[in-house]
């Protein structure tokens, strides 16, 4: 899922080396620019190259390297030149410095890749603000995202979480751990995929049906656009100049992102043609967007590549947002098992001996939704968010911020930053216990999705998918580390690209959780005292649990059976049916159970 380091830096060497080779020319290009003048009181920053300002600083963990330059600048920018290329950095800074400066921020540049794969920005996410995308903001919120809908896909859920447990499950008896990476992703995947298009699927082969088959297509597919999210664009350095186009040619970035397009867009086709050629009773996602692209009253005019720009939104923002939260969490509870305990001793508690835990149990799991919110905390899916760009001149602590300056929020520094958090690196979910500091925006200290109207509206729905995931797996498994390794081997490094994934799966050890075996224990119970009134049947049982070697778990719900076989004179009662079978066991067990008889009753 990472994009590799190596590819990374070799596409960043070949661009360098085309740019610097360029470089006269741009010079004079960018000279013979409109000389716009620049702001009065630019925010400070390191001493910028020519050409690329301070592109160099961003390093392969950008987030990270942006918060050093932070810590000594404050507010650091890199420009190539104004008005064409500038980010800066927002992490230091009052809850009124944001506040203030919301109006100016709602718009998103145009950035090449985004701009392809969301089909001109016909999506919600990257759209810049417009009456177009208060429009689609609408529809997605009340009639994608609504409550309503959200609940509808309840049992979905339930089943893909209950897949998920039964897969991991098989896995108890092997000597490999479990690659819980993959689980969660899987699990998510599955779960989106199927919200999206699954119930046009209803009735046929979830495991080796076309279900399966769009779900592969789908995974393989989204390698390879978040691949090209977190290539280098030369067009996006210098938007300005078309010329600069070529250079994305030349190192391969335009015929890449026009083969993903084109899959992508293929994919998307065959899923609206299933329901297009079907009327579901059921509405899914898909149901929705096309019912609204035929309403003729509707306020927009959606066609299909609206239909697919909001397929990219879904997909993709929901698959990477829960399944790495859930990944970190379950990542940061392994390094510290006595919080793991505590999160696993409230939801056994809580949710009994149900053998699942519900959507409804979770509203009463109020340590699993700290443990949630300290991991966003620490570990922010899109780190620098999805970029802002300033729409008129601003000021922010007091510098000036000039039309079209890409803005990126660096929310990772926010949540790391010791003027807001006691030991701010510390995974420590009792930080939260008694505070009303909650991520839904309206806390600076806390935006993991944003804030204002540009912030993610299907959040909700992706915490719901990993507080269900995260508490299942506490509930049902017993984890602990693989043999040999200890805690300060769990690998914390980060993978490079937009958003904040471990650079290598989490693999952990299982035992099935006590429960799972107490359930078994109780189901045998159950057989054991129905089976009272059928005496062959209820010895039979016994005598199986003990040639198992398991007896020693149900004694006393043997001793009781057995005393009541004793009461009643069974083996008189097999001696008058002739049932010699029954009279040898019979005698056996009980004077295994200590009762004194004799051959000759």
């Amino acid at each position: 899922m990472a994009i590799i380091i190596s590819t990374l830096i070799s596409q960043w060497l070949h661009l360098i080396s085309l740019l610097v080779l360029a470089i006269p020319l741009l010079f004079l290009l960018l000279l013979k620019q409109s000389k716009t003048q620049q702001p009065n009181h630019l925010p400070p920053g390191p001493p910028k190259l020519p050409i690329i300002g301070n592109l160099h600083h961003f390093g392969h963990l950008p987030h990270r390297s942006l918060s050093k330059l932070s810590n000594i600048y404050g507010l650091s920018c890199s420009y190539t030149r104004p008005r064409a290329f500038a980010s800066s950095l927002l992490s230091r800074y009052r809850k009124r410095d944001l506040e203030n400066t919301r109006p100016q921020l709602r718009t998103r540049p145009s950035l090449l890749t985004l701009k392809r794969l969301s089909y001109n920005f016909l999506d919600v996410a990257l759209a810049p603000y417009n009456e177009y995308w208060r429009e689609m903001r609408r529809i997605f919120v009340q009639e994608l995202l609504s409550p309503k809908m959200v609940h509808s896909f309840g049992a979905v859920r339930a089943e893909e979480v209950a897949n998920m447990v039964n897969s991991i499950t098989k896995t108890c008896s092997s000597m490999w751990p479990v690659d819980l990476t993959e689980e969660i992703f899987s699990l998510i995947n599955r779960v989106i995929c199927r919200i999206a298009f699954g119930k046009s699927y209803q009735g046929r082969n979830f495991d080796g049906g076309k279900f399966s088959e769009f779900v592969h297509k789908f995974m393989a597919l989204s390698g390879s656009v978040r691949f090209l999210i977190g290539s280098f664009s030369a067009s996006d350095l210098f938007p300005s100049l078309s010329i600069v186009g070529v250079v994305d040619v030349i190192t391969g970035l335009r015929g890449r992102l026009e083969r993903c397009f084109r899959d992508l867009d293929k994919f998307y086709q065959e899923i609206i043609d299933e329901h297009l050629e079907r009327a579901e009773q059921d509405e899914d996602i898909i149901d929705v967007l096309v019912g609204i692209m035929r309403d003729e009253s509707s306020a927009i005019h959606n066609t299909l590549n609206h239909i697919k720009a909001i397929l990219m939104d879904i997909f993709f923002g929901g698959l990477e947002s829960s399944s790495l939260t859930t990944v970190w969490a379950m990542t940061e509870l392994a390094r510290k098992p006595e919080l793991m305990k505590k999160a696993q001793e409230e939801i056994r508690t809580s949710v009994g001996k149900k053998g699942m835990v519900e959507e409804g149990d979770l509203e009463q799991l109020h340590y699993l939704k700290i443990v949630v919110k300290e991991t966003l905390r620490l570990y922010t899916t899109a780190p620098l968010l999805i970029p802002r760009e300033c729409m008129k001149h601003c000021k922010v602590n007091g510098y000036d911020i000039s039309p079209k300056t890409r803005v990126m929020v660096n929310v990772w520094a926010i949540g790391r930053n010791p003027e807001y958090w006691d030991n701010p690196d510390m995974f420590f979910p009792e930080r939260f216990e008694g505070s009303s500091i909650d991520y839904k925006g309206q806390h600076f200290e806390l935006l993991p999705f944003g804030a204002g109207r540009r912030i993610c509206p299907a959040m909700t729905m992706g915490i719901l998918h990993v507080e269900l995931a995260l508490a299942n797996l506490l509930y049902c498994f017993d984890w602990k580390l693989p043999s040999g390794m200890q805690i300060e081997d769990i690998d914390m490094e980060e993978g490079t690209g937009i958003s904040l994934h471990k650079k290598s799966p989490l693999l952990l050890a299982l035992d099935a959780y006590a429960h799972e075996v107490e359930k078994l224990k109780e189901q045998v119970r159950n057989i054991i005292k129905e089976t009272e009134l059928e005496p062959s049947s209820q010895l039979n049982l016994v005598d199986a649990l003990q040639r198992l070697g398991v007896s020693y778990h149900f004694e006393m719900e043997i001793e009781e059976a057995m005393k009541q076989m004793f009461d009643h004179e069974m083996i008189q009662s097999f001696l008058r049916n002739n049932d010699l079978y029954g009279v040898a066991l019979c005698f056996r067990l009980l004077r295994q159970q200590g009762y004194n008889i004799s051959s000759g009753n």
